[in-house]
């Protein structure tokens, strides 16, 4: 039986293909609203210029923005890890797009660990830690001897590595591009407020303002340190120190935890899928996130006070700072893109997943589960039976882990 297929699809449809795929240069990931519209009508650049629909977007942000000449695009995913995910995902797939020279900047707000710095403060990460995928218990049904709800999957104690791994557990991305991008964001002057200068100076544990939160009562400043993903929006030194401790167990020493996200682990799993295909390039991601609020309180302060009632006055400088200290980094990369960003950063350190996905051998976990430098595909797309399924493997430090068959 023979359909025919109407003349205004056809003429859509190869309208659609004529179409010169835009191969934005920068790439701004957002979250939210207030995220998203700080980069608008500024100065710098007409980001709102060219506004694509992409099917899969969230309906509360269905368009990509682009600069009349395609160079900077943005997209604003919707919060939390799946609407990061879907989204991402539909970018990736997208034929109004080549993505594979463009560099992604992640910039959103986030609460900060006033361990490591401060309110308004800008932070990136080389690592990105999905600290809520544990064993979740209450607190109150644990023995005495344990501090924290939260215990790693496939462990019995919250300082035994995780031996059932999903793969979204960590990642790292390009260091040597993380070093540039905080470089040109330190040629900023960032906001701040009166209330944001106040309430960090509460944090200031002895006169002369040092402490275990020294860093929080500081001034604002850029800081390379690393980012907790969590749906749930978590606040309380308890659970503060209970995922710094996770964040450094599971990149085997290595990483700092200082900011939160609800995005960032579920945006990287789409991106890295993205490079498995051969679609975008993983060694040119940016995370950029700006403390908002702190992750714990003030000693003698209760946690519900810190999060629901204080008034710590970073939200909207915060937010300012995405925009103050990205826009350098947006210059600096179109500025240097035919001497440095046209052929890429080259990484010295591991970039990919837990897993090994595309190449190389993770510096945390249990190493590379592919017998191969890559995860493959058949031309029927199914992934090559090379995944080292049930086997036992011990890691850097001499655990043992089991993966899931």
């Amino acid at each position: 039986m023979l359909f025919s297929i109407p003349l205004a699809l056809i003429t859509l449809l190869l309208a659609s293909s004529a179409t010169a795929r835009i191969a934005p240069k920068v790439f701004i990931i957002s979250m939210f609203d207030p995220e998203a519209e700080i980069w608008w009508n500024k100065p710098e650049f007409d980001i709102l210029a060219n506004n694509i629909t992409v099917p899969g977007f969230s309906p509360l942000f269905p368009d990509a923005h682009c600069t009349a000449d395609g160079e900077i695009c943005q997209l604003v995913t919707g919060e939390a890890e799946i609407n990061a995910a879907i989204t991402l995902t539909a970018l990736t797939l997208s034929p109004s797009f080549d993505l594979t020279k463009t560099y992604f900047l992640i910039g959103g707000i986030g609460g900060i660990n006033p361990e490591v710095a401060t309110v308004s403060s800008v932070t990136f990460a080389r690592y990105a830690v999905q600290v809520a995928l544990q064993y979740e218990f209450d607190i109150r049904e644990l023995p005495s001897n344990y501090t924290t709800g939260y215990v790693p999957q496939g462990s019995t104690r919250p300082d035994e590595y995780p031996s059932s791994i999903y793969g979204t557990e960590v990642f790292e991305v390009n260091n040597e591009l993380r070093h540039i991008a905080a470089n040109f964001a330190r040629k900023a002057t960032l906001n701040d407020s009166a209330e944001a200068i106040a309430y960090r100076a509460l944090y200031a544990t002895n006169e002369t303002g040092g402490g275990i939160y020294a860093a929080g009562a500081a001034p604002p400043t850029v800081v390379e340190c690393d980012v907790a993903t969590s749906d749930a929006y978590f606040s309380g030194k308890l659970l503060g120190e209970a995922f710094s401790n996770y964040t450094t167990l599971v990149t085997n020493g290595t990483g700092v935890y200082c900011n939160t996200a609800q995005e960032d682990n579920a945006s990287l799993e789409a991106l890295i899928r993205a490079h498995a295909a051969k679609l975008v390039d993983f060694s040119r991601i940016i995370i950029m996130r700006t403390a908002s609020d702190m992750d714990r309180p003030y000693p003698g302060q209760e946690a519900t006070e810190n999060l629901f009632w204080a008034n710590q006055g970073a939200f909207t400088p915060a937010v300012e700072n995405i925009y103050l200290a990205g826009v350098k980094i947006v210059e600096g990369i179109l500025g240097g893109w035919n001497s440095t960003f046209e052929r890429g950063v080259n990484a010295t350190n591991y970039v990919g997943d837990i897993f090994g996905t595309i190449g190389g051998t993770p510096d945390f976990g249990p190493g590379t589960v592919f017998e191969g430098d890559q995860a493959s595909l058949s031309r029927r797309g199914m992934m090559k039976r090379t995944l080292k399924k049930g086997k036992q493997m011990k890691g850097k430090r001499g655990f043992v882990y089991k993966l899931r068959r």
